[in-house]
């Protein structure tokens, strides 16, 4: 294949990626016309339309979304080698992209890589607060961080925690007015705080196990976040119950400013694992950085 229909294809993927031929012109140094124009001469040459352009957004066509998914990957192996060839010098280095929840990189990435961190100084770590699902391929992550429970069966798992439980909380002040539910149907009456998660559009419902019972109740109050930290807030402020990762809660349980329920019917379960595609490169820094988070009991 000639180089230009390679430079072409690879217009091609920017463009589908970017969903913007201002984006994509800036991602590869062209101006909008020029890049415009090839992909043009490459409809052209292949006779078939491959975006779909309006005045407000671009998105492929069949054809393009074909192309798309067969060459887009192509690149990407292209481009890890030759990440990978370019940091085999004495000292590792790069950006690992890691997408993660608060309390995990708060409780567990960045303990963990402290050390490294201060090691390496070439190596640089750039860590994406998100409660959704992502995909890590598509948004160009290097990992991310999920529940064992959670990763996709085609992912490189490492486990880099423990065992979790979550907890359901409330102040004291809160609890002077309410009786302590003594079953997760009682969560009905009460006032409980919800997170909505950016992948979900119905609130979280609150997951309970005991025995074979597996229960999810979906409960409802005045407050709603996005995020596990508002979440404690707003039951310091006494303000509802709020269901947390139970070591968030841990030192404010302990002096008194939150009072836990439900605690027998909060199992635990396979703790924050991180994950990455299996033909992902083991680059030296991304290497270093999977060997510092990893679990060791």
């Amino acid at each position: 294949m000639q180089r230009s229909s390679l430079d072409d294809l690879r217009a091609l993927v920017a463009v589908g990626r970017e969903r913007s031929f201002t984006k994509a012109a800036a991602k590869l140094g062209v101006s909008q016309s020029a890049l415009s124009q090839t992909i043009r001469q490459l409809e052209t040459r292949l006779s078939v339309r491959l975006l779909t352009r309006t005045t407000r957004s671009v998105s492929p066509t069949d054809a393009g979304e074909r192309l798309l998914r067969t060459v887009g990957p192509r690149f990407e192996e292209i481009d890890a080698e030759l990440a990978a060839i370019t940091e085999l010098r004495d000292k590792p280095a790069g950006t690992i992209r890691i997408t993660a929840t608060e309390y995990a990189i708060d409780s567990v990435l960045l303990p963990k890589l402290a050390k490294l961190l201060r090691a390496y100084p070439d190596i640089k770590v750039e860590m994406i607060v998100d409660y959704g699902l992502t995909d890590i391929v598509a948004e160009r992550y290097d990992a991310g961080v999920r529940s064992g429970e959670q990763v996709a069966k085609d992912m490189v798992a490492v486990r880099i925690g423990p065992d979790m439980r979550m907890a359901v909380v409330g102040a004291p002040s809160y609890f002077r007015t309410r009786p302590e539910p003594k079953r997760p149907q009682d969560l009905i009456g009460h006032n409980c705080i919800n997170l909505r998660l950016p992948t979900h559009t119905s609130l979280y419902a609150w997951e309970f196990e005991r025995g074979s019972r597996e229960l999810r109740v979906r409960v409802d109050g005045q407050l709603t976040f996005n995020t596990t930290g508002q979440l404690l807030n707003g039951a310091l402020a006494g303000l509802g119950l709020a269901y947390v990762p139970e070591g968030l809660v841990h030192p404010y349980i302990a002096k008194g400013r939150l009072i836990r329920v439900l605690a027998d019917w909060c199992p635990p379960y396979s703790g924050y694992h991180l994950f990455y595609p299996s033909r992902r490169q083991s680059a030296s820094a991304f290497s270093l950085v999977v060997d510092a988070l990893r679990h060791r009991q």
